[in-house]
């Protein structure tokens, strides 16, 4: 029995506490949730590009693959914290000393990860007991790695002239993505990001990373402040994480981490649009619909397109639930390859299976709000007392006390864990 707790939820969150290249000078705040956000969505453009020759099982294995050693990989990551890469990797250069560390943080993330099932934790401790793999989810999830550090690179490069180490960091993410040159796309993001091109994937990749730049509650002080980008990653773990619990089939788990990595993407051509204000408006939540598509065609859509990535774009689309209206819609494939909406009771019966493609909608909204619950009731017990904050802890508990997923998961019983 697959079940997720209170202090999951909270250890996935603790990633927007975690400071990154904190002994460096930087002009705003980085940190490991925003990071790894943008890792997994470059990892899911390379998975798209680099899977569309396998076998539809292959290519769901290779997708499930990558998804769990990324949510590995950020689970091992909390809990070795303040371990800079440098002493990082010279640990893993000695198995004796890598095998003393991996037992300890499994040790540290057993009481919270286990009752996600048996088969979720040996895959875990599977994963991270081999620290380096030449298999092709972890190339992926590598170079993922390189790129989305790499950008964060490039932030920061210009406000430390003199630190001696930057040719050396520079270097290491130029020559470790040259490795991963023959994955299709790689090429292309390295040449976008270090080497000033216009190319569609690394215009692309460029506008997922400006994502960390948005500030959600942006009118209300709080600690931690998160971004769009970080929010993002939380709520597809949360919903991965749901998806076992729902027992759905891989096709739908992999969605569902992939929409809740991408569903809050159109704010980065609206800004982050709080419900009320949406809202107080009649009609106001359908004219920023609107804008969201024109400008996601004109910015995005169209220039992957145009640059020879048009299977990219409509999985895009898919995901974000264009065809069905709503990114909170479940939706399926039907046999001419078109998306239609489902009710909830479909696609958890007949339609979850692969050959349906099917994605939640309800499911990805309840995560969405537990991220936003998380955030404010976070804030709260860190001291930052606001009537918003308040607000929207009470209206969340409230809204989903009686809420069941699947007549599996009770999301007002989880809420009720929060004292």
């Amino acid at each position: 029995m697959v079940s997720v707790r209170k202090s999951l939820l909270q250890l996935l969150f603790a990633g927007s506490f975690m400071k990154r290249w904190n002994d460096k000078h930087r002009g705003m705040e980085l940190v490991e949730v925003d990071k790894q956000a943008h890792k997994m969505m470059v990892a899911w453009m390379l998975y798209e590009l680099n899977g569309t020759h396998l076998a539809e099982p292959e290519r769901l294995a290779l997708g499930l693959e990558i998804v769990e050693g990324g949510l590995f990989e950020y689970l091992y990551r909390l809990i070795i914290t303040d371990i800079k890469p440098p002493v990082f990797y010279k640990i893993k250069a000695k198995p004796e000393h890598y095998q003393k560390l991996t037992a300890w943080v499994l040790e540290q993330l057993e009481p919270r990860v286990r009752e996600l099932g048996e088969d979720f934790w040996s895959r875990l401790t599977a994963y991270v007991a081999v620290p380096e793999s030449d298999a092709p989810a972890r190339r992926i999830l590598d170079a993922a790695h390189l790129y989305a550090s790499g950008w964060e690179y490039s932030l920061i490069k210009r406000d430390n002239p003199w630190d001696d180490e930057l040719l050396e960091i520079e270097s290491s993410f130029t020559d470790g993505l040259a490795r991963f040159s023959d994955l299709h796309g790689v090429k292309e993001l390295a040449a976008g990001l270090f080497e000033g091109q216009k190319t569609p994937l690394g215009h692309f990749g460029r506008l997922l990373g400006q994502l960390r730049f948005q500030t959600r509650w942006s009118q209300t002080p709080r600690i931690p402040e998160t971004s769009v980008l970080g929010h993002m990653f939380l709520v597809a773990a949360y919903a991965y994480f749901f998806s076992l619990a729902v027992d759905a089939c891989p096709a739908r788990r992999l969605n569902n981490f992939f929409a809740g990595l991408v569903h809050d993407m159109p704010e980065l051509l609206t800004r982050d649009i709080i419900s009320p204000v949406k809202q107080s408006v009649v009609q106001l939540g359908g004219m920023i619909k609107e804008y969201e598509r024109e400008e996601l065609e004109r910015r995005v859509f169209s220039v992957l397109k145009r640059g020879g990535y048009a299977g990219l774009a409509d999985r895009l689309a898919y995901l974000l639930g264009i065809e069905v209206g709503s990114e909170f819609y479940e939706s399926v494939r039907d046999e001419a390859g078109r998306a239609r909406r489902v009710s909830p009771v479909e696609l958890g019966g007949a339609c979850n299976l692969d050959s349906f493609d099917p994605k939640d909608g309800e499911l990805l909204k309840v995560c969405d709000s537990l991220a936003a619950f998380i955030e404010a009731y976070t804030a709260l017990r860190n001291g930052i007392t606001s009537d918003q904050l308040q607000q929207a802890v009470w209206r969340l508990r409230n809204k989903y006390s009686g809420t069941t997923l699947f007549n599996r998961v009770h999301i007002g019983a989880l809420l009720a864990d929060f004292d």
